[in-house]
């Protein structure tokens, strides 16, 4: 596993947000690319457009930018279920 500090760790909303946003940005520029190649009469431009936005889809999506981390995930204490259940039942004693 990654370690948080190095900022490895991307959460699960995050994950989700990187995904929505690839597929928004690579379909509605693919239908771009597509219309202004058809426009100029240019394949070439086409694929220059659509391959540019694909690497500035990569850079924005790949990296683990922070506002991909907004959720962060509790885990458990080191111990497992155990030690969780342990915890758990002494809080809630009942006081006599």
């Amino acid at each position: 596993m990654g370690d948080r500090s190095m900022g490895c760790l991307m959460d699960w909303q995050g994950q989700m947000l990187a995904e929505q946003l690839m597929q928004i940005m690579i379909s509605s520029f693919a239908v771009m690319a597509f219309l202004g190649g058809y426009a100029l009469d240019s394949f070439e431009i086409m694929l220059l457009v659509y391959a540019g936005v694909v690497v500035l889809t990569s850079v924005i999506t790949v990296f683990n930018w922070p506002f991909f981390n907004s959720h962060p995930l509790n885990w458990l204490p080191q111990g497992g279920c155990e030690a969780s259940k342990a915890r758990v039942l002494s809080e809630h004693k009942p006081k006599c």
